[in-house]
């Protein structure tokens, strides 16, 4: 798989979800705390080609897949252990 980017917070509850799956499953990830960054949702948003509400916003390669849900769902797609 490719290499999984999760834009979240370090307050974030999702974001740390979306972090152990990574880690459960072996998969090369990078995390960007957005608030130590200096990255807005408004910044997420023009990346994305559409409004971001919550993070973490997950990205498999240059795919955007979504919120921790949606993680999810791929990686059960893909045949990984969701937890």
């Amino acid at each position: 798989m490719e290499q999984v980017t999760i834009f979240g917070r370090s307050s974030c509850g999702f974001c740390t979800r979306a972090r152990q799956l990574c880690e459960i499953n072996d998969l090369h990830y990078r995390y960007v705390d957005i608030e130590a960054e200096g990255i807005s949702k408004s910044d997420l948003s023009q990346t994305i080609g559409k409004p971001v509400y919550t993070v973490p916003q997950i990205f498999v390669g240059q795919e955007h897949v979504g919120g921790f849900d949606h993680f999810s769902a791929y990686l059960a797609r893909a045949g990984a252990s969701t937890g």
